[in-house]
This record gives C-alpha cells, structure tokens and sequence, in this order.
C-alpha cells in the first residue's frame, strides 16, 4: 500500500470531519448552510498491503547484511540493513526515520522522538515512539560502531533502495520497498496483540484508530481466528 493510497483514506476522515464541523456552525447560526455537504467521497479502493513475514525479514537482513559473504555483497549493503530495521522497528515513514538524530533518542525513558526534520512528520507534530528491545539493541549496535553527537543522524544513508532490491532478487521475493517494513511493523505489534488505538499513536495518526482499522483491521481479524484455535473447552 502506497503513501498516496494512505493519503486517501485520511482524507475521507478529513471530508466527515469538515462536514460535522460545518453542520455545527449551521446548528449554531454562524451559518446558513453547510457547503461540504455536496462533496462526494473519492473512492478508495482497498489494495492488499505487501508484508513480508518475519522469516523473510530475517533472511533479507541477513541478505543485505552479508556478514559471511554467503551471497556476494562483500557486506554493502550493512548501512541498508540497519535502515530496514530501524523502519522495521519504529513504524516510521522513510523520512522520518532519515531525520531521526541522536538527541532524539532516549535510552534512559525508553523511547525515541519522531519530529521528522525540517519538513517535519506527515501531520506536523512529533510523536514519542517507546523501544522495543529489537529497536534499542539496533541503536546500542550502531552508536557503538562509530563515535557520534547529538545533531548526527542515526540513519548513516538516505534509502536502501538499491541494497534492499538486491536482496528482494537474490532471495527470490517479492520486491519490497521502505514503506513496506512500516507495515511489518504494525502487523508485528497486531500479532503481538496491542490494540489498534495504541498502534495508530506509534505510527503517527491522530484519528485515534480509524485509519489504522481501515489499513490493518483485516490483519486484525486473520489474527484473531488464529488465535481462537488455541482456545480449548
């Protein structure tokens, strides 16, 4: 699923938010009519999202990180690899995770902020992340390479679209892209059982779920009926 795609459905959460803001100020005189009350809906058309299991994770990782040279890379592809995880594990959007600098990160609390630079996060207000232990023994791993400050990024490049697509093709998968590994991300924290309202605040939404129901809560159901197997009466 696409950051376009994504963008749709907010904004059909935006259009019902405008109209019941309108019909307000039409209750309350301020207006005589409610002008957004003819604007039609865009379509959206619901597209499966791509999400590789954590198997596959595993092995693109290992793929582009290529500690033994099992596959070529002579390990070029170690600054893509922790780019991966560290969507993988935070939710973030590439250019939030790119922005991310080390006066963001907070060992002591447990958490990192997510304010997404200069052209700031999608909906322009940060968000404090909580570590898993995954995400904090990736950060431990890449400040102990190298000795860095608080206005150095954590991300050492920019994308790992080259990196990542040669891992997709050397492994024989689907051809995964950034925004991918944020859905891993949320499908990891569905699977894990946290709640989608607490999910959507990771990822940055401030609909308060709706839009995180509408991505995942199909994931959510799939997981559910796995789940009521292991009920026994």
């Amino acid at each position: 699923m696409t950051d376009e795609h994504t963008c749709s459905l907010e904004n059909v959460v935006e259009l019902d938010t405008l109209k019941l803001i309108l019909d307000y100020a039409v209750d309350q005189g301020l207006l005589l009519t409610n002008h957004a009350a003819k604007i039609k809906r865009r379509k959206v058309v619901t597209k499966d999202i791509q999400v590789p299991t954590r198997d596959q994770f595993k092995e693109i990782i290992n793929c582009m990180r290529d500690e033994n040279n099992e596959f070529g890379t002579q390990g070029k592809g170690r600054n893509g690899a922790d780019l991966i995880e560290l969507l993988a594990y935070s939710g973030c959007r590439l250019n939030e995770a790119v922005e991310l600098k080390w006066k963001h990160v907070d060992f002591e609390a447990g958490s990192i902020k997510v304010d997404g630079g200069e052209a700031g996060t999608k909906n322009h207000e940060f968000r404090n992340v909580p570590m898993s232990e995954a995400l904090r023994k990736l950060l431990l791993r890449i400040k102990e390479k190298s000795k860095v400050s608080g206005n150095d990024p954590v991300a050492s490049i920019r994308d790992a679209k080259r990196s990542l697509k040669r891992a997709c093709r050397i492994l024989d998968c689907n051809e995964y892209t950034h925004h991918d590994f944020r859905h891993f991300f949320a499908t990891t924290c569905i699977e894990s059982m946290v709640d989608i309202a607490t999910i959507s605040r990771w990822l940055g939404h401030k609909d308060g779920g709706a839009l995180a129901m509408k991505v995942y809560g199909h994931l959510r159901d799939e997981h559910s009926q796995k789940m009521i197997q292991q009920v026994k009466f």
